[in-house]
C-alpha cells in the first residue's frame, strides 16, 4: 500500500511539474531549497564531490540506480529513502512529501542536464 501511495504521489508531482507552469515555480522553489539544504553539499550542480563518477546526471543515474530507465523517480526515492555507501538515509530526516519532491526536482534537472 505505501509503495502504491509513493508512485500515486510521484505521478501527481511529475504531473504537476510537467503540466502546470504557475505550480511549477513553487514546487521547483520548494524542491530546490529542499536540494539545496540536505543534498548540495556533496551534489552542488548535480555533481558529487565524494564519489565523482556517481553524479546526479542522467547517464550516471541510469548507469546505478537500479529501474532508473523504467521507473525513475521511484529508483530516486528509493535512494534518497535508504541512502547507499557514502549516501546517507534521509527517511528519517525528510518527509514522505520532501523526498518525493526532492526526488521529482533531482529527475527533471537530469533530464535537463542539470
Amino acid at each position: 500500500m505505501r509503495v502504491f501511495l509513493l508512485i500515486l504521489l510521484s505521478a501527481i508531482v511529475l504531473l504537476k511539474l510537467t503540466f502546470i507552469q504557475p505550480a511549477l515555480a513553487a514546487q521547483t522553489s520548494n524542491a530546490a531549497q529542499i536540494f539545496n539544504n540536505n543534498c548540495a553539499a556533496c551534489h552542488i550542480g548535480g555533481g558529487n564531490i565524494l564519489i565523482s563518477q556517481k553524479t546526479l546526471k542522467k547517464e550516471a543515474l541510469s548507469q546505478y540506480l537500479e529501474n532508473y530507465n523504467s521507473d525513475s523517480i521511484q529508483a530516486i526515492i528509493y535512494q534518497v529513502q535508504n541512502g547507499k555507501n557514502a549516501m546517507p538515509a534521509f527517511k528519517s530526516k525528510l518527509s514522505t512529501q520532501e523526498i518525493l519532491e526532492v526526488a521529482s526536482y533531482v529527475f527533471q534537472k537530469a533530464e535537463q542536464g542539470w
